[in-house]
């Protein structure tokens, strides 16, 4: 009797073309920024001590992920049956797609980490009109899909790491864009959620 495809499925391969995408998007993006004179990496530049703190956190956490994720491909360590990895997959690539696009959407305004002196405009438009970090919720669609395709306990403990410290970031980011961004921001917050979905207009 045949297996079901998923079982048949290269995951190894498939968990390394999840990161490839979407770290090669990463460092695309900053490579072209840095050829037009933007310095995309902010994090830890701010001085504020609990800002510094989530930041410098958030960048242990998104780096020690990868070296979890890798270690647990090359092992093959997981503890998931086939189709729940095959969903992983899906969800990882939904992660990289939903990241590309919205580091396209953001133009010369994306920036990792809260940028002390650089101006940025805020974007509401594309994706943006759904999510107000969408950039946040690409990385953690794909943590979890590929915490799913290699579920193991150091895999889950390092995936959880950084969604946490993503969220805490998130929320120092608000802080920011009330600041700079005032009525405009505030307006923007009532409508469209913080992860997915908006309000719909009387």
């Amino acid at each position: 009797m045949n297996k079901p495809f998923e079982e048949r499925l290269p995951f190894f391969a498939l968990g390394l073309v999840v990161l490839a995408i979407f770290y090669g998007i990463y460092f695309t993006k900053m490579f072209v920024q840095k050829k037009h004179g933007i310095q995309t990496r902010q994090i830890g530049k701010r001085k504020e001590k609990e800002l510094h703190t989530v930041e410098r956190l958030m960048s242990l956490a998104t780096g020690s992920v990868v070296i979890a994720q890798l270690l647990s491909i090359a092992l093959d360590w997981n503890y998931m049956p086939s189709s729940a990895r095959f969903t992983g997959f899906c969800i990882g690539m939904l992660g990289d797609l939903v990241f590309l696009v919205s580091v396209i959407c953001m133009k010369d305004s994306w920036r990792a980490g809260i940028p002390e002196s650089d101006k940025t405009k805020l974007v509401t438009n594309g994706i943006y009109k759904f999510s107000r970090n969408p950039a946040f919720f690409g990385f953690d669609l794909m943590y979890v899909g590929v915490l799913l395709m290699f579920f193991n306990p150091v895999n889950l403990i390092f995936s959880l790491f950084p969604i946490i410290m993503l969220h805490l970031q998130i929320l120092q980011e608000e802080k920011y864009m009330e600041a700079t961004f005032g009525k405009e921001y505030l307006n923007y917050k009532k409508k469209t959620f913080r992860y997915l979905g908006n309000k719909p207009t009387k």
